[in-house]
């Protein structure tokens, strides 16, 4: 990376910060903080858009591009499952409810769904996404806090970690299109 390049990345966004803050036989809780130049509104438009920056190897399909957030209270974070080539006539597209919308506010910056992610879906578990965005300087500071906990057929100590790291993953894609680093210039020498 062109060295300017890189000092412009560091002054737009601030490291994620994550941290696993609770873990137990009952449960755990994942949280993760970024900082990104980029207005709420904006932020808010890319993260209801999560074709645009979930990975795709952390969904069913394999294509991001079959993702969708209806953002509203009773919708979903959702994924279609494409027929396969091979499949009998007259049958329907498959889908995933990742996630189910309980509160959706553009306006105070507040999205918050209940479900299992991943692995966590087969589990007789309550988890509670609450994503928030709250202006901070001339830019936003995302912050994800997932709660989990309920009846246990795996060990939660041993999934927390694994779920912790996709999140940390998606939050990152999430500030990265938000607010993707400015190209600059460097000045002329002499």
């Amino acid at each position: 990376m062109h060295r300017s390049l890189a000092a412009a990345a560091l002054l737009l966004a601030t490291p994620l910060q994550a941290e696993l803050a609770a873990s137990s036989d009952a449960g755990f809780v994942s949280n993760h903080v970024v900082t990104v130049a980029a207005e709420p509104a904006a932020v808010w438009k890319v993260l209801v858009a999560p074709n645009q920056w979930w990975s795709p190897s952390h969904t069913y399909s394999g294509d991001a591009a079959n993702l969708y957030l209806d953002a509203q209270a009773t919708g979903c974070f959702c994924e279609k499952l494409p027929k396969p080539a091979d499949a009998p006539e007259g049958q329907r597209m498959g889908s995933v409810e990742h996630m189910h919308v309980v509160y959706a506010d553009p306006q105070r910056g507040v999205l918050r769904m209940t479900g299992g992610l991943g692995p966590l879906q087969g589990e007789a578990v309550h988890g509670v996404l609450t994503i928030s965005l709250k202006r901070e300087g001339e830019g936003t500071q995302i912050k994800w806090r997932y709660a989990v906990g309920g009846v246990w057929q795996a060990k939660p100590a041993e999934l927390a970690p694994l779920v912790d790291k996709v999140l940390a993953e998606q939050v990152q894609r999430l500030a990265d299109k938000a607010a993707p680093p400015k190209e600059t210039v460097d000045p002329p020498k002499g």
